[in-house]
């Protein structure tokens, strides 16, 4: 037997694909099907060996992979998650780089499922788990819970046409954002110049001058105290138990950072708070958001007026006066300098948004650049309402004429969406920053399963309603042959009354292990991906 690069002889240390599957459940203790092997070959984890229609695995190959990181960290997550998680919908062969690709990380977004997911149910390939295709190029795809436009920006690449909606209007500004199309000469000379006034405006700021001097003292006392990679070895080694040296350390550089305050002036947060903004934001962090705001009014482009918009709204995010390991979760704001878990050193909170505004001014520029080259000469929009019972047809002729007349001769093939999860995540509240300064409207109260109203059993009843209402309203404008994919956590078992409650039924359930994910709980964790379809 030969491959491309040397003979092989059938032997024990090479198997067939059944052959294989039979050792691997002996030698994990548990089912390993010949899928589970194709799987590895497909993904480059093990290596094809083999020709005249025979496929071979090494022996040697498969015991290297079940034994490193990845292999055990998959027979783990089965063992505690089941047998029939599809660890090839984990994607754990991918780089961050590539999950938030182009203008997929235009903005931060708390439960957004990565672009390779939507492109795995909306592409034209088969494999042993996918047995169809749902989707072609020139199909309209419709995402009724949008978020910051996933879905849209998948179907874009793939040729099709998808419409999203979303209760929130900030939500809605990101998806569009995404997909729409600039003139980047202006773009970029908007941005340098919005760049340089603030540079000039803050120039002779004492703030300025503080925290110059304040970041050569961080560096003097970190590089004393927590030196590089000196300060690692000592925890890994245990030599001292790293919170009761860090609250030392951290009391220690305090009369420096309060001389320097005193010194230079500096005013830290606002004695009222009454906003988010004045809450969140130290005072000349406020300023000067204030003065870029005041420039992003005076953009007559209004593309590129929402562009800058969402860059400085990104800016301020990263601003917020808090640690470095809580911009996720707020807990109380950080006027002095701390000791940061997350970088192992005394860290400072932001006193200007110079910097960051530069490298997202930089970035976003980038990012849809790289999108214009990918895009594909169809239509996509996201509607700003309640998909309960948005007139869909009626909202297009309004923002869409193009995918209005569409929608009139063509019914849209089906849906990929992930709806929120119950008790989760308030979708408004992540983002009041912007609705702050912005002065975006609020819809708080149409939200489906938001985290204010808990999990308990009244919460449950009033999410299984809504995404059934959600279902129930666009199904009229679906064909009849479509296909929905919901994903969801469904830990209460909910989707099935969901299904049954819209008319609909679950035809395949996709088990997904779930890795890279953002808050502190990295243990097993998976979601479903629901294929539903017309009773």
């Amino acid at each position: 037997m030969q491959d491309s690069m040397f003979h092989i002889p059938y032997s024990e240390d090479y198997l067939t694909l059944k052959e294989a599957s039979e050792w691997a459940t002996e030698y994990l203790k548990r089912n390993v099907t010949t899928s589970n092997i194709s799987y590895l070959i497909n993904y480059g984890k093990v290596k094809k060996h083999g020709d005249n229609g025979t496929i071979l695995v090494s022996k040697k190959e498969l015991i290297k992979y079940y034994d490193s990181y990845y292999g055990k960290r998959e027979n783990d997550w089965k063992k505690k998650l089941g047998d029939d998680l599809d660890w090839h919908l984990s994607f754990d062969y991918l780089k961050e780089v590539d999950t938030t690709k182009h203008v997929h990380r235009l903005h931060p977004y708390k439960g957004k499922f990565i672009p390779q997911l939507v492109q795995y149910f909306l592409d034209n390939h088969t494999d042993e788990f996918k047995k169809e295709i749902y989707f072609k190029p020139g199909d309209i795809v419709l995402d009724p819970f949008c978020g910051s436009g996933t879905t849209l920006i998948q179907a874009n690449e793939l040729g099709m046409h998808a419409i999203g909606i979303d209760v929130s209007s900030f939500n809605s500004l990101i998806s569009n954002i995404k997909i729409s199309k600039y003139d980047f000469l202006n773009l970029n000379n908007t941005l340098k110049e919005i760049t340089n006034q603030l540079r000039r405006f803050i120039i002779d700021s004492n703030t300025v001058e503080f925290e110059n001097v304040l970041l050569q003292e961080l560096a003097l006392f970190n590089n004393k105290y927590f030196p590089v990679p000196d300060y690692k070895h000592w925890l890994k080694e245990k030599n001292f138990k790293e919170y009761e040296y860090a609250v030392k350390k951290e009391k220690e550089f305090l009369p420096i950072f309060n001389s320097l305050i005193k010194k230079y002036k500096i005013e830290l947060l606002k004695e009222e708070a009454d906003s988010f903004l004045d809450k969140w934001y130290l005072s000349h962090v406020r300023i000067e958001i204030d003065f870029i705001f005041n420039l992003i009014k005076k953009i007559e482009d209004i593309n590129i007026k929402k562009v800058v918009t969402i860059i400085l709204s990104r800016t301020i995010r990263s601003c917020r006066a808090t640690t470095h390991s809580d911009l996720a979760t707020l807990v109380e704001p950080i006027t002095k300098t701390y000791y940061c878990h997350k970088h192992g050193k005394i860290c400072k909170p932001l006193f200007s948004i110079m910097g960051w505004w530069e490298r997202y001014s930089i970035d976003t520029l980038k990012r849809l650049q790289q999108f214009d080259k990918l895009r594909t000469n169809t239509y996509q929009t996201c509607l700003t309402g309640d998909s309960r019972e948005i007139d869909i047809q009626k909202e297009l002729n309004t923002h869409n004429r193009n995918l209005s007349r569409l929608l009139s001769s063509n019914k849209i093939k089906g849906i990929f969406s992930s709806p929120p999860y119950v008790g989760l995540i308030d979708y408004h509240e992540q983002h009041a920053y912007a609705y702050d300064l912005f002065g975006f409207e609020r819809r708080d109260d149409l939200e489906i399963g938001p985290l204010i109203k808990g999990k308990g059993k009244e919460a449950r009843d009033s999410y299984v309603e809504g995404i059934s209402k959600v279902l129930l309203n666009v199904k009229k404008y679906l064909a009849e042959d479509f296909n929905i994919f919901l994903v969801a956590n469904d830990k209460n078992n909910l989707y099935p009354i969901i299904a049954q409650n819209s008319g609909l039924k679950i035809v395949q359930q996709f088990k997904r292990p779930v890795l890279n994910r953002t808050e502190r709980d990295k243990g097993a964790y998976s979601e479903i991906i629901f294929n539903m379809r017309n009773l």
